[in-house]
């Protein structure tokens, strides 16, 4: 139930906008599946979606995964939506297109970068707990080169 459930979500997602999972728990259920806001939230993560721009000005849902190697699909994400960063301490402030912080914070997160603890992610602003300033220095330039390569 649980893989069929999952498939139905990438059909729907690839078929409609959908922007929130209260709407894609709604369409579940429509379809004759017993799930809850929670369930959705945890196949969302399981299928790595995350929300990009659509039609209109508003966002919907769309899997992050791409048919490119590992590393290139996190490099791809970064391109696409990486604007700038900013170190402030050992934090770095990471600028996105909108709607795609949570994708480049799943990215840089996904990379595995030993100076990165966490990132919390809004609408275009990433934040990353860097694990001291020269790190954060380091990585901004890094992510800088990889994005205009």
């Amino acid at each position: 139930m649980t893989t069929d459930r999952r498939e139905a979500i990438l059909e729907l997602i690839q078929q409609q906008e959908i922007g929130t999972q209260e709407q894609l728990a709604r369409l579940l259920q429509d379809m004759g599946y017993p799930v809850t806001q929670a369930t959705v939230s945890r196949d969302i993560k399981k299928l790595t979606l995350t929300k990009v721009p659509a039609g209109k000005g508003g966002q919907k849902y769309a899997r992050l995964v791409t048919d490119t190697p590992v590393g290139g699909k996190y490099v791809n994400v970064m391109k696409e939506g990486f604007i700038s960063a900013d170190v402030a301490g050992n934090m770095l402030v990471i600028k996105t297109v909108s709607g795609m912080a949570m994708a480049v914070a799943a990215a840089l997160d996904d990379m595995h970068f030993a100076q990165v603890v966490g990132c919390i992610a809004g609408d275009d602003t990433v934040m990353a707990a860097i694990r001291s300033e020269d790190a954060a220095k380091e990585l901004k330039t890094r992510l800088e080169r990889m994005v205009r390569s």
